[in-house]
């Protein structure tokens, strides 16, 4: 037998995937599946973003770029941010989605050991990057009390001699909350006092409803923010994404980026630059007012059930439920109601350890009809169990 790298044992798959496989099989047998589990928008990427693309390809735009990312698009993604926050076209680097960015971001920071703080629950990827680069993710365990989220206080109490780093996602999959910017000004001096790095996801960030998004990069230039094409632009399948990266470290992610993956997709990049025009961007919008929609509907039919959800999510397309009315083991409740009901849900033990297996994650990327059939089979399961 042939050695494994030892790392492979910290990396877990993706529990949903089992339930998005047996939901997959039970459709090809003919079992009407409502799906509450996909991390993905259920819309197409907007024609304009498409035509951009074909255009590319008729027009042979089919070689490497630069290893940054297309200068247009760089120039294009620093312009799309507010006048007070705009960073230099050279700070930002265009990724294979936003995974490729924080596997640049990780690659620069971490040595053997390090330590990266970040949230429990939060997204499962986060913590196996930093694994992959033989660094420790401290998850710190969170609540309704602090919206799920990480504030000063808490990095100040977990920030050991080994930390070097703290991952932010706001919105945050999969509860879907915000830092609001005064605790993101105090997370940012925090942060800076201790002489570590701060790293903040904002891949939803178009995705917030009734409440003005504010970057990290409006407190300082010298945090590193992650964003991607893929949630509020819709081209999850492009495979594309970006960072902003505090100027010191750009040569040094230039010389990883051609190492690592030589370029981002050339036709992607030129079809994101579409993503900008005003035509998209009123779609998007439009996009965006339809997840509010589906949002509210959803949120109160699940209280209704009895899912307890003591926080409102502002942002992204999730809710994060306790079940435990109902169970202590979510990922059990989410393979019976996919046997029983036909609802595919995601099971907390994704997301950490901190009471996963009393949560469980409902996404409204799917129509309201589709929410509405959902929350019906999900009062006769419980009203029958």
């Amino acid at each position: 037998m042939k050695p494994f790298a030892r790392r492979l044992n910290l990396i877990e798959p993706f529990h949903v995937m089992d339930i998005l496989s047996r939901a997959r099989a039970m459709e090809a047998h003919g079992r009407s599946i409502i799906h509450m589990e996909i991390g993905e928008p259920d819309f197409p990427t907007a024609e304009g973003i498409v035509q951009a693309g074909i255009a590319a390809l008729q027009a042979g735009h089919t070689h490497y770029t630069p290893a940054l990312g297309l200068p247009e698009l760089r120039a294009a993604i620093a312009a799309s941010y507010p006048a007070r926050a705009r960073p230099d076209p050279a700070r930002v680097v265009v990724t294979p989605g936003a995974s490729g960015a924080l596997q640049l971001i990780f690659a620069s920071l971490i040595n053997p050991g390090d330590q990266v703080l970040m949230a429990d629950p939060g997204y499962p990827c986060n913590r196996h990057f930093v694994r992959l680069f033989e660094g420790e993710a401290a998850s710190i365990p969170v609540d309704a009390a602090t919206a799920y989220q990480l504030n000063a206080d808490l990095i100040r109490r977990h920030w050991t001699k080994r930390t070097v780093a703290v991952l932010l996602a706001s919105p945050s999959n999969p509860t879907g909350t915000l830092i609001s910017g005064n605790e993101m000004a105090r997370i940012v001096r925090a942060v800076a006092e201790l002489g570590g790095v701060l790293i903040v996801d904002e891949i939803y960030h178009g995705l917030v409803y009734g409440e003005e998004t504010v970057t990290a990069l409006s407190h300082s230039p010298e945090v590193f923010v992650v964003n991607s094409f893929s949630k509020y632009y819709g081209m999850t399948g492009w495979r594309l994404g970006w960072l902003v990266a505090p100027m010191a470290y750009i040569p040094s992610i230039d010389k990883l980026a051609q190492n690592i993956f030589l370029a981002s997709s050339t036709v992607a990049q030129h079809a994101a630059l579409a993503a900008f025009t005003p035509g998209v961007q009123e779609e998007l919008a439009q996009r965006r007012n339809i997840f509010r929609e589906r949002r509210d509907y959803l949120l109160p039919a699940l209280r209704e059930l009895g899912f307890i959800i003591p926080v409102v999510p502002t942002g992204a397309f999730y809710l994060y439920a306790d079940c435990s009315s109902f169970t202590d083991d979510s990922q059990t409740l989410a393979l019976d109601l996919l046997e029983r009901a036909g609802v595919a849900i995601t099971p907390g033990l994704d997301f950490g350890s901190h009471q996963a297996a009393r949560h469980a994650r409902f996404s409204y990327a799917n129509t309201l009809e589709n929410l509405r059939e959902g929350v019906s089979r999900l009062r006769d399961y419980f009203t029958n169990t």
